[in-house]
């Protein structure tokens, strides 16, 4: 087998789940922070930031989820039945809340269709942060095949992770309604994203201290030498830039401290990558033992590289054609 191809798959989908993440990451957040709008009135100006993009986003989930079923069928095979449930979840909190956006601008009881959208929101990203846990901790294999319960994902380390990634989500949430809503619901923005990026900044300091006390493993690939003189820039790194973020908030800036959040996930999203590659099933299995034969992965490259610029083009081009702010009492119907 060729030794690149599954580099350049895995690469393939650590950029569409990054994408996925930050794109539908600050949609997801604003279902987060509907409870916390005076009125219908300006749930409907939160929605309004957001119609243009949030369908556009998920896109990248299908080419993430799709990638590992193409490209990685063993990695697809053991994950899938390890965190089934988790996985289901959050599919219907996607749909229930794609469901709950569409009907909520013709519905006579919009206070209901928002609850089911806020509710969506929460468990999808709960179940997400879940997904991960579940991964980060390791899924038992065995003769290259699920060995575990159906119920190994459910631990305090998964529903941190879970809890962690609400708040990301709804940080995310909070420094783009500051940069696209006007009035009142920009200016509360900024005050939830102080009290969000605490509340983040404790979460992935408890699971980063977490994650090398679990798995010996990962403790030898940060804390060993001389890996340990090469990777401290990354925590420093984050601790500089939440510190930015913090102070562009206190600022009022509009556009800093969403890019700043993004930059926030990112380095999350190294460190994650730095614990675990190139296991794609922690502890055991690596992206070369779960790739598909040359020939599958080199045919099916063929038109991911046809469609991604493709997909690029038009995110770009929608982002650019609705930019500019939501001006307040502004409906998305």
């Amino acid at each position: 087998m060729e030794w690149y191809l599954p580099m350049i798959w895995a690469a393939v989908i650590g950029t569409a789940v990054s994408f996925y993440v930050i794109l539908d990451g600050f949609d997801l957040g604003i279902g987060i922070l509907f409870p916390f709008a005076r009125d219908e009135r300006e749930r409907d100006q939160m929605m309004a930031t957001v119609k243009p993009f949030w369908d556009g986003n998920e896109t990248w989930l299908v080419l993430g989820g799709g990638g590992l079923f193409v490209a990685f069928p063993q990695a697809y095979a053991v994950i899938m039945p390890a965190l089934y449930l988790p996985v289901i979840v959050m599919l219907l909190g996607l749909i229930f809340r794609g469901v709950a956006f569409e009907f909520r601008s013709v519905s006579d009881s919009q206070k209901r269709w928002s609850f089911a959208f806020t509710a969506g929101s929460i468990v999808a990203a709960f179940s997400q942060g879940v997904i991960l846990g579940g991964l980060i901790q390791g899924i038992p294999v065995a003769n290259g095949a699920f060995a575990g319960g159906s119920f190994d994902w459910a631990t305090p380390f998964s529903a941190l992770c879970g809890l962690s990634l609400v708040a990301g989500y709804g940080l995310l949430g909070a420094t783009w309604l500051m940069m696209k809503a006007e009035g009142p619901v920009g200016q509360r923005g900024r005050t939830q994203a102080k009290a969000l990026l605490l509340a983040v900044l404790v979460c992935m300091g408890i699971v980063s201290l977490w994650t090398p006390l679990m798995s010996e493993r990962i403790y030898a690939r940060w804390f060993s030498l001389p890996n340990f003189y090469y990777l401290w820039p990354v925590p420093v790194v984050t601790g500089v830039v939440a510190l930015l973020l913090w102070r562009w908030i206190e600022k009022g800036r509009e556009i800093l401290p969403f890019v700043s959040s993004i930059v926030l996930f990112f380095l999350g999203y190294l460190g994650l990558v730095i614990s675990n590659f190139p296991y794609l099933v922690p502890p055991s299995l690596t992206v070369w033992d779960t790739a598909a034969v040359p020939a599958s992965q080199i045919f099916m490259l063929i038109g991911t590289l046809v469609m991604l610029p493709i997909i690029l083009g038009y995110t770009v081009m929608i982002y650019w054609l609705f930019r500019g702010k939501v001006k307040e009492g502004e409906s998305y119907h």
